[in-house]
């Protein structure tokens, strides 16, 4: 039954309002028809490779023809929150031998920050991996190691294939269990090396069927033609405000004070002697906030890696929590009763805030059937440089050109290696691919987004049919010449390029970019 609530707030929504999962639908509409859509071709490039990062571009190929592209990544967005509640009820019963009321508290977590962001192969793999977990440790539980063993293998691949993170979080959940278990094996030996190293090293063992996955990782990542950085290690300033966030969608005051109500209750657990910590899930949580504090804010090029494991180091923590034997009945029915209403009123918030969200989407694609199937648009979607608590989740809109009218986005991610899809639109220039969408007031520092009045004069309007701005800073209305209005709800505005601009500027341009292509 809570899984099935926790699909509640995605049920009005027609697209989810997820901050980049528009441009992730984009991606999946050139990875369907590219090959019957000759204008995809010419802008984009996509080629299928193994990279650990395909969870809901391999789902998508069979639902599509089922449910056609939108209802068929709304069902597995659906399917996130509702695997990652199952999950960690199971992996609380399978540790507890009973579901604690304390867990109820930890089940908004489904809706944490890195799922708002709309980190959806992440969030799958999560998931998946919370259920993988709580397999581990039943088939553990009933001495069936040796097909836990055998089952685990392909299990591992599949889990990576999704997403490398959910692999990685499994292997640290299964190791420190295993750790746990042949720590209590060891029984009264004595001495450090006979308590806690061997069992180290045999719960290393136990764990080598989760390890096929790294010769699949060597492989991707060793490639010439794999791009992005890892960096920006130690930035505990941005980790402490991570933690803050663990449930940031639109209101602060409503997501801080129930981050503070996850937070006392963690500390409850250790000064109140009426409840304790599950020894497994406890140091499965304390090795989950290590890898947190030890893990660099960009891997392979992806931004915000640390901050998508705070929210499970958390939820792994609340569901060790468990009520002392000697607390009476009323005491739990209290708990249990007041975890409910947590968990309930979360996702009524989250409702509300998604229909509200949902709204905005609808206003702004409403300008989509003024576009022609096949035109090329450039987007300029404002926002402000100060990082504030509620995103307007418009930043990846514009990709719903290319999800119903076929049409060339500026918002894809061109990260060769990180993503199956590659922007090949030269004509564009800077303004081909994500971020270029993105303007605000004034140069932000640090950050590659044009002012606005930048990047409407600096656009190269050979390349484009349309302009479509949206929630823009305030500009100069005479960098609007040469385009005519076609569309207007209040600040939102879509312009065709006239004819004149286009051909006036086309020859410097192909000069130009044959240039570019020739290097």
């Amino acid at each position: 039954m809570a899984a099935v609530l926790a699909t509640v707030p995605l049920w009005w929504p027609e697209v989810p309002p997820l901050v980049d999962l528009p441009g992730h639908m984009g991606r999946y509409r050139v990875q369907l028809d590219i090959g019957d859509a000759p204008r995809l071709a010419q802008w984009y490039d996509f080629q299928w490779q193994l990279i650990g990062n395909l969870g809901v571009d391999l789902l998508i190929e069979p639902l599509s023809r089922i449910f056609g592209l939108e209802l068929g990544v709304k069902l597995i967005v659906m399917a996130i929150p509702a695997l990652t509640v199952a999950g960690l009820l199971w992996i609380a019963r399978e540790v507890h031998g009973r579901v604690p009321a304390t867990a109820l508290f930890a089940l908004p977590l489904a809706y944490g920050y890195p799922f708002q962001f709309g980190f959806v192969n992440f969030a799958l793999s999560m998931a998946l991996a919370l259920n993988g977990f709580a397999l581990w440790l039943r088939l553990a539980r009933y001495g069936r190691l040796r097909p836990r063993a055998v089952l685990f293998v392909p299990l591992s691949c599949l889990l990576w294939l999704c997403h490398t993170f959910g692999w990685g979080v499994l292997g640290v959940l299964a190791f420190s269990a295993e750790l746990i278990r042949q720590h209590d094996l060891a029984g009264g030996e004595r001495g450090f090396a006979k308590r806690w190293l061997i069992p180290s090293i045999r719960a290393g063992l136990g764990c080598l069927p989760l390890a096929l996955p790294m010769l699949l990782m060597l492989a991707w990542r060793s490639g010439d033609h794999v791009t992005g950085q890892t960096g920006d290690w130690f930035n505990f300033r941005a980790k402490f405000a991570w933690i803050l966030m663990i449930l940031r969608d639109r209101w602060i005051w409503w997501d801080v004070a129930s981050v503070t109500v996850l937070y006392l209750i963690l500390f409850k657990g250790v000064r109140d002697e009426r409840i304790e910590y599950s020894r497994n899930l406890a140091i499965s949580a304390l090795f989950l906030l290590l890898v947190f504090f030890l893990l660099p804010r960009i891997v392979f090029g992806s931004a915000y890696a640390d901050m998508r494991l705070i929210p499970f180091v958390v939820a792994v923590a609340l569901i060790a929590i468990r009520p002392k034997r000697g607390l009476s009945l009323k005491g739990a029915a209290t708990i249990a009763a007041l975890g409910l209403a947590f968990f309930l009123a979360r996702l009524s918030g989250t409702t509300w805030s998604y229909a509200l969200y949902d709204r905005s989407y609808d206003r702004a694609l409403a300008a989509l059937p003024h576009v022609p199937v096949g035109a090329r648009v450039v987007t300029f979607v404002g926002r402000r440089c100060r990082d504030d608590w509620a995103y307007s989740r418009l930043e990846h809109i514009p990709a719903m050109l290319l999800v119903r009218r076929l049409a060339y986005s500026n918002d894809q991610w061109s990260m060769a290696g990180a993503q199956l899809l590659t922007t090949r639109y030269f004509p564009a220039r800077g303004y081909a691919h994500d971020p270029s969408q993105m303007v605000t007031d004034r140069q932000c520092r640090y950050e590659l987004w044009r002012p606005i009045e930048k990047a409407l004069a600096g656009f190269p309007r050979q390349a484009f049919d349309y302009v479509w701005i949206l929630q823009p800073p305030p500009y100069d209305p005479r960098l609007l010449s040469g385009l005519t209005p076609v569309w207007r709800d209040g600040e939102h505005l879509l312009l065709r390029v006239d004819a004149k601009e286009r051909i006036g500027r086309t020859q410097p341009a192909q000069r130009l970019n044959g240039v570019n292509a020739s290097r």
